[in-house]
């Protein structure tokens, strides 16, 4: 049980470094990055103390405690879903604003070369 215990701790702090790594040479957002060291934390804690998941399902009054682990995952798994989905909406409507500018930049370009005479150059 302790080469599991020892084996999990040793993931999950390796999972943080590598996360720590990658923000480090920017090629993983900084809050995106904390989101995933704060997921690599949580795994190293359990797996260096496994007990915890059943001293919360005591707390919380759940009889059967990888249920309140499971629980915990789903609930996380989800508010990232939604993170992504504020993140990606966002994306999208300062991509549609920089379209509609290019767009009258564009029209503008346009109107101003018509004002201009041609010129008679050789």
């Amino acid at each position: 049980m302790a080469s599991l215990q020892a084996t999990t701790a040793l993931m999950g702090i390796s999972l943080a470094v590598l996360i720590l790594f990658l923000v480090r040479r920017d090629h993983l957002y900084l809050m995106l990055g904390l989101f995933w060291v704060a997921v690599a934390a949580a795994a190293a804690l359990l797996g260096a103390w496994p007990g915890l998941i059943d001293h919360l399902a005591v707390l919380f009054r759940i009889s059967y405690s990888p249920a309140l682990l499971l629980l915990f995952v789903c609930i996380v798994l989800l508010l990232k879903a939604l993170h992504v989905d504020m993140v990606n909406t966002r994306v999208e409507r300062d991509m549609r604003r920089l379209n509609q500018r290019l767009a009258i930049l564009e029209a503008e370009i346009r109107r101003l070369r018509d004002q201009v005479p041609p010129s008679d150059t050789p």
